[in-house]
C-alpha cells in the first residue's frame, strides 16, 4: 500500500461503521472530549476491543464540531461577554480592556497547537502511526495522570478568571499542543497546566474550555474540509452527520456535568481512572491482548 493510499484509508476508516456504532462512538467522543481523559484515546481503544474498524484520527478531529457545539451553549454568556466586550473596545481603542486582551491573548495562545497540528498532520492520520500504538496511548494517560495528580497535590488552587494574565495563557496554550498525542487530552492538558497555575478546578475548567474554542474548531474545520477533498460519498457524510448529533447532545451534558462536578470535588477520580487505564493499555499491549 502507498504511503497516500495509506492516508486516504486510515482517515475514512469509519464508513465501515454501521449507524449504530457510529452513534455510540459519537457519545464516546462527546463526552470523553470534554471529560479529561482523552477522547484520541477511547476512540483508539474502544473500537479494538470491540472488534470495530478504527474510526481514524480524521474521524475523531471532525467529531470535535459537537464539542464546540457543548461548549458554546454552556459558556454562551461568557463568549457574548468576550466578542462585545472586545467590539466596544476596538471602537473606543481601548486596547488595555480585559475582554480584549483576553480574546486576543487566546488566539495568540492557540498559534502552537496550529503549527504543530500541521507539523505532525501526516504522521496523526497514517495509518500505522506510532503515535496511535497503544504504548505510547497508554504511557501518554499513564504520564499525564501523574501530572494532574502533582497539581492537586502540590497546587493552591486559589487563582480566578480575573486573574489570568497573557502568560498564563501562553503556558496553557504550549500544555494544549501536547494534546495532538492521542492520549493525553486537550482538557487534561490544559485543565492540568491551569492548575498548576493556581487556579481553582471550577476556573482552570472554564479557561481551557474557552482557550480551546479556536482550535476544537479549527481541527474540526480543518478535517471536515479534508474529508470533503477525498470526495466522502452521501453514506459517509450521512455517517458523519448521525455521530455529530449524538456528540453534540452528549458533550452538552458531559460538559454541564463536569462543571458542576469541579465545584464541589477534586479530580482525583480523573486521576485515579487515567492511571488505571494507562497501566491497563501498556500490560495490554505487553501482553499482546491489545493491539
Amino acid at each position: 500500500m502507498t504511503d497516500a493510499a495509506c492516508v486516504v484509508g486510515s482517515a475514512t476508516g469509519f464508513v465501515d461503521l454501521g449507524y449504530g456504532q457510529t452513534v455510540f462512538l459519537g457519545v464516546l467522543q462527546g463526552i470523553t472530549e470534554l471529560v479529561p481523559v482523552s477522547s484520541s484515546a477511547h476512540m483508539r481503544i474502544v473500537p479494538a476491543l470491540l472488534g470495530w474498524p478504527d474510526p481514524g484520527a480524521a474521524f475523531s478531529a471532525a467529531m470535535q464540531m459537537a464539542a464546540l457545539v457543548g461548549v458554546v451553549s454552556y459558556f454562551w454568556r461568557d463568549i457574548y461577554g468576550l466578542a462585545s466586550g472586545s467590539v466596544t473596545a476596538l471602537k473606543r481603542r481601548d486596547f488595555e480592556s480585559f475582554s480584549f486582551q483576553l480574546v486576543l491573548w487566546i488566539a495568540i495562545s492557540t498559534i502552537p497547537i496550529v503549527i504543530a497540528g500541521l507539523a505532525l498532520s501526516h504522521s496523526l492520520n497514517s495509518c500505522g502511526s506510532p503515535l496511535r500504538s497503544i504504548w505510547a496511548v497508554g504511557l501518554a494517560c499513564l504520564v499525564m495522570g501523574l501530572l494532574l495528580a502533582a497539581t492537586e497535590i502540590l497546587a493552591k488552587h486559589r487563582r480566578s478568571m480575573p486573574d489570568v494574565r497573557p502568560l498564563d495563557l501562553l503556558l496553557i496554550g504550549l500544555a494544549q499542543a501536547g494534546a495532538l498525542i492521542p492520549g493525553v487530552s486537550r482538557s487534561g492538558a490544559t485543565i492540568t497546566a491551569a492548575l498548576s497555575l493556581g487556579f481553582k478546578r471550577e476556573e482552570a475548567a472554564r479557561i481551557s474550555f474557552l482557550l480551546g474554542l479556536p482550535a476544537i474548531a479549527l481541527a474540526g474545520l480543518k478535517e471536515l474540509w479534508e474529508l470533503h477533498k477525498l470526495s466522502l460519498d452521501g453514506h459517509g457524510w450521512a455517517l458523519l452527520a448521525v455521530g455529530l448529533i449524538a456528540g453534540g447532545l452528549s458533550s452538552l451534558i458531559a460538559i454541564w456535568g463536569l462543571m458542576r462536578f469541579l465545584e464541589r470535588f477534586s479530580t482525583w477520580p480523573f486521576v485515579i481512572y487515567r492511571i488505571l487505564l494507562g497501566l491497563a493499555l501498556i500490560a495490554g499491549a505487553a501482553t499482546g491482548l491489545i493491539v
